[in-house]
């Protein structure tokens, strides 16, 4: 892995079209309110002019950054690039929604310096991208991948989903199939979850979405691993696949190894050293808070050389590269580990712990038992 200290830089564009049924991130569907926020966003940026001196990633989140006019991000690339400095070479990459990609506009992506794609497709199914709520068709999917594939994007990644109600192997296995086809660099496999106060989590607190049992979900999972790493996959974290070690996300492995970020716009997470801070989940308010000439921050939080600890154990049971046995505390028994290797979730090599693929289903629950 080409590890990096280097800080990353992302953006939360908070705006949809439309909102997706299962989606918790923070969105608003008033998109003539982009070009304000633009401007909020820049100024946030010049706050953290000294505080962050060089970039090696920028990831333009969402929400939906397709949304944005030629005009919108042009100002929004270029007045960060006069803000801040970024390494030669910065991994700048961009979320679209399958049904705003056009030629034109990936051309015009290029040549803002944006070098890699993140597509949000979720599903190659025409029933499942009608039951996930996508503006999108399955044939507009692929036919989005097709130009992505073909505009000169040599790193770019799928969104796909699975756990569905009702999915059957076959049917996300095709999906696997139908993305491995266009040659994607990289692959993020999402379990359908059920998190906040969305549509999903309304019908399933009614009983009325009929999702995968425990054991099904894990055998999903185990089928998914499978079939991408023996089609030469690295599965590097629980969602992610990536091509080769030079197509990981730069950007999203920072977030696992406690590398500094910064994240700008309402709802946006950052974090350096020990402190972890997060803006408010209000586009109003992170509006107005700027034109105030206050910082938008909502809550922060200092942790503690034991929540470090924690977190550095739970980060590197998500990955595959594990994590300092010295972390383990002395307390925990010799059998304990041993237990854990025969069971099949750990391994230890080198004096590091790494996880198995089997260990990735229990990795909220490995810390604890490997705890004093």
């Amino acid at each position: 892995m080409n590890r990096t200290a280097l800080p990353g830089l992302y953006v939360h564009t908070p705006f949809c079209k439309t909102k997706c049924p299962y989606c918790d991130f923070y969105s608003t569907t008033e998109t003539a309110r982009i070009s304000k926020w633009v401007g909020a966003v820049l100024t946030e940026a010049s706050r953290y002019r000294d505080v962050f001196p060089l970039f090696d990633s920028l990831y333009i989140g969402g929400g939906t950054p397709s949304v944005m006019n030629h005009d919108e991000i042009e100002g929004l690339l270029e007045g960060l690039s006069d803000i801040f400095h970024f390494d030669d070479t910065t991994e700048l990459t961009m979320e679209l929604n399958p049904d705003d990609v056009t030629k034109e506009k990936l051309v015009f992506y290029r040549s803002l310096g944006v070098n890699r794609i993140s597509l949000g497709v979720q599903s190659f199914n025409e029933q499942e991208v009608r039951f996930l709520g996508r503006r999108h068709t399955a044939r507009q999917a692929q036919a989005a991948v097709s130009l992505v594939a073909q505009g000169g994007f040599a790193e770019f990644g799928l969104d796909l989903m699975y756990g569905l109600p009702h999915q059957s192997t076959r049917a996300w296995l095709q999906t696997l199939r139908k993305a491995l086809s266009f040659g994607p660099a990289h692959l993020s496999c999402y379990q359908l979850t059920i998190e906040g106060d969305t549509p999903f989590s309304r019908l399933s607190r009614g009983g009325n979405l009929p999702l995968p049992d425990e054991a099904r979900q894990a055998a999903l999972f185990l089928e998914t691993s499978n079939y991408l790493t023996g089609a030469g996959f690295i599965h590097y974290e629980i969602s992610n696949f990536a091509r080769s070690e030079k197509t990981l996300s730069r950007h999203n492995v920072k977030y696992w190894q406690h590398t500094p970020y910064l994240g700008l716009g309402p709802a946006a997470h950052s974090f350096a050293g020990t402190t972890r801070w997060w803006n408010v989940r209000s586009l109003d308010g992170y509006l107005k808070n700027l034109d105030e000439g206050t910082a938008p921050v909502g809550g922060s939080e200092e942790l503690s050389a034991d929540q470090m600890h924690l977190e550095r154990m739970l980060f590197g049971f998500r990955t595959r590269w594990g994590f300092e046995a010295s972390e383990i505390s002395s307390e925990v028994s010799p059998a304990t580990l041993e237990g854990l290797c025969d069971s099949g979730l750990i391994e230890l090599h080198d004096k590091r712990i790494f996880p198995t693929v089997k260990g990735y289903l229990f990795a909220d629950r490995l810390p604890l038992m490997v705890s004093a």
